[in-house]
Formats: structure tokens, sequence, C-alpha cells
């Protein structure tokens, strides 16, 4: 999955969370759902494919492990108990659908680390960054590769509702203030 299926899908996610748990208050904020959902990829694509290419030589490392998510977990937790601070828990629980997205459990070598050892698998998309981002962006938008283009379609889809009723929104918030 890619960057508009990680944001949209995720921001799905909340949405939903919010109108089924509407005594929770789970706070739907875009730009932190956005940060969150795409944070083990900021995190490991330039450190297992850029700075770490020849040793590691993949993008799905440490931010994409349940340890990583369990420590995010806590400090968001922490942070919030203590302070009332509900960023880090949006951060946090985007990051944890981010790897469900990623299907992270078909890569338990990853998921479980260090559990099952130190080592992370490598890609099979070998060469340096340039090749592999090539690679990536040919397929990532072609639609013999559906496992990719589906959730893409899906999460712009989901983009473009939020837009549209946050652009309906400020109309109407600006028609209000002018008729007073």
């Amino acid at each position: 999955m890619f960057i508009l299926g990680h944001i949209g899908i995720t921001l799905g996610i909340f949405y939903s969370l919010n109108r089924l748990f509407s005594k929770k208050n789970i706070p739907v904020d875009f730009k932190w759902i956005a940060f969150g959902a795409l944070l083990p990829d900021f995190i490991d694509k330039p450190l297992g494919r850029i700075i770490l290419t020849e040793t590691i030589g993949s993008g799905r490392i440490f931010a994409h492990t349940l340890l990583f998510g369990v420590l995010l977990g806590l400090v968001a937790g922490y942070t919030f108990y203590r302070k009332g601070w509900m960023i880090p828990l949006i951060v946090a629980g985007a990051s944890f659908c981010h790897l469900l997205e990623d299907q992270i459990w078909n890569s338990p070598e990853v998921l479980f680390w260090p559990l099952l050892g130190w080592e992370f698998p490598k890609d099979t998309l070998s060469g340096g960054f340039i090749e592999y981002f090539m690679r990536i962006l040919s397929n990532s938008y072609n639609p013999a590769y559906s496992g990719a283009f589906i959730p893409e379609i899906i999460g712009l889809s989901i983009i473009l509702l939020f837009a549209g009723s946050y652009i309906r929104t400020k109309i109407e918030e600006k028609n209000t203030a002018l008729k007073q």
C-alpha cells in the first residue's frame, strides 16, 4: 500500500470509530492521522533503503515491528494520562493502522522482531533507492497490480469525500456569516 491508501483508509478507520463510539469522542484530525499513517514509512524507507541499503536493503524494518507499535502506544498512553494530550494517541493509532494495512503479519520476522532473530528479511527488489523508487512508482499505479492499485483508489476516494465535506462546511460557514 502506498501514500493515498495509507492516509485515506486510516482516515476512514478513524472516522468510522468516531461514528461508532461517539461517546468516546475519538478525534479525526487529518494532519495527525496522515502523519501517523505514514510514520513507519517515514522512518523505515530512508533508513532501510538509503542509509542501510547495503546491509538491510528493506523498507520494512524497525518502525514496522510490533515492538515499535507497543512503545509508541505506551508513550502515547503516558502523555494522554499525564497531560491529557490526544495527538500522540492519534499518531500511535494511525501508525498501528499502517501495520495492519501493510499486512505485516505476512512477515513474522519483521512483526515480531527481535523475538524471531535480529535479522530483517531483504526486499525482493534490489538495487539502490532510485531503482527501487522507479519500480514501485511504475507498479503502484498499474491496474495489473491490483493489490496496490485498489487500496490507492479506495484511499483517494475517502480523501476526496473528506475534502468535499470540508469545502462544503467552509462554504456554509461563509454563507452563514454573510447573512448575519
